[in-house]
């Protein structure tokens, strides 16, 4: 999810440089599209022969596969295939007019439709990834057809819906969609993100970057997804009896679900639970170099 932080994320310094890039990271991936239930899902796919195995990573609440950019050449360096997703009605993805068709079971069967695809191609081990918003409906993919997946990675996800300041800004979506549709509801987080400093400080490219990247949201899209991140069960019990190996990854001052929420599920699910240092919300892009070590130690030790 790309929303602005709280103030708790303002003491952390961030391990990029200032003038990273972030979402525009260089990188070698190809653009290609997936069927999905409701259209042609748009991704990054590096290729590649897979040798170490293939990774599925699924962006969350407005973000995109880019939000995986910075990752996407170091994992392909590393013998991984990886395919980065933008969900149904998330910029380059387009989405179907009804909200109500994106639910969680329905967003995870396009991942699993994408997931399936992947494994006919490669016929190595499916590495699966969410954040936020995405790793709810990862986790959703993960229950209907655990076999799919090695392994599975919550990435700055929670266990059941969204509270505090981020819940309380989806709060108000719906009026804004209503009075000015999606340009009104960017121009407005726009002005809540200048008072944040971590907003500040992300390179003109990059906002220029957001802001086109955020007018392209289907607008049944955002209602969609924000009432179902806002409803959303407690499933940590059903995760871990599907027996698929959990790793619970996030920064270390996250402000969507918060750290000490996270280290709770990871305890719940017995899973392997890293804290990605100089990161906030979104690891893969404010501590690329981490991020990457966390995920391929834990995929390394599934294999080994």
């Amino acid at each position: 999810m790309v929303l602005p932080g709280g103030s708790d994320a303002v003491s952390v310094t961030l391990a990029i440089a200032p003038d990273d890039l972030r979402q525009l990271a260089h990188h070698d991936a190809r653009s290609r599209t997936f069927a999905g239930g409701a259209g042609p899902l748009s991704t990054l796919d590096t290729g590649g022969d897979a040798g170490s195995g293939t990774v599925l990573m699924v962006a969350g609440y407005t973000g995109s596969k880019e939000d995986f950019a910075p990752l996407l050449r170091p994992l392909c360096e590393a013998g991984y295939r990886v395919v980065a997703l933008d969900q149904r009605g998330q910029y380059e993805s387009p989405g179907p007019d009804d909200p109500a068709e994106y639910s969680v079971e329905i967003l995870a069967g396009d991942v699993i439709a994408v997931a399936r695809a992947l494994r006919e191609e490669s016929g190595t081990p499916l590495h699966l990834v969410g954040h936020s918003f995405g790793g709810l409906v990862t986790r959703a993919a993960v229950l209907i057809d655990p076999e799919l997946f090695a392994t599975f990675t919550l990435l700055g996800s929670g266990p059941s819906r969204l509270t505090g300041r981020r819940a309380d800004l989806l709060d108000h979506l719906g009026p804004l969609l209503d009075a000015g549709g999606v340009p009104l509801v960017h121009q407005t987080l726009e002005q809540v993100a200048m008072t944040d400093p971590t907003a500040q400080a992300v390179p003109a490219p990059t906002r220029e970057f957001y802001g086109r990247r955020f007018l392209r949201n289907s607008p049944a899209g955002l209602r969609g997804m924000a009432d179902a991140m806002l409803a959303e069960p407690d499933r940590v019990a059903e995760l871990k009896a599907t027996g698929v190996p959990v790793l619970v990854a996030h920064g270390e001052a996250d402000d969507a679900w918060l750290p000490h929420v996270q280290a709770d599920m990871a305890e719940r699910l017995g899973a392997r639970h890293e804290v990605i240092n100089s990161s906030i919300h979104s690891p893969a892009v404010e501590n690329p170099p981490r991020t990457l070590e966390v995920l391929c130690d834990f995929w390394t030790s599934v294999r080994s």
